[in-house]
């Protein structure tokens, strides 16, 4: 017995609402015209990107550094308005922002 029988057996009377389809709209990064800057540093021995620059909105900000994470695979964070990646991705990442339509100036090597 599946829960739509045992709802239907508490409550005989009850008719479903049919349900509304919910329109899900793209959320859009803000594209700005200064480039950002991709850097390498090394933190405790370690190799990290960080990227800075971004004149949008911190929600904004952290939203496209989830999505670099996701693509490259890797961890990292977002503090102080600058993403930090862990690894040397410098290439990767300008790719990636390009192709969002962002310009991307690298720095450091």
């Amino acid at each position: 017995m599946d829960l739509k029988d045992q709802l239907k057996n508490l409550f005989p009377d009850h008719e479903p609402s049919p349900e509304e389809a919910i329109e899900q709209v793209a959320h859009e990064l803000y594209v700005q015209k200064e480039p950002m800057i991709c850097k390498f540093e090394k933190r405790k021995g370690k190799a990290t990107t960080i990227i800075e620059g971004y004149e949008g909105t911190d929600e904004d900000f952290k939203i496209l550094a989830k999505e670099i994470k996701t693509k490259l695979s890797v961890g990292g964070t977002f503090k102080d308005d600058s993403i930090i990646i862990q690894g040397d991705y410098r290439d990767k990442i300008m790719t990636i922002l390009k192709e969002k339509g962002f310009k991307v100036k690298r720095v450091g090597g």
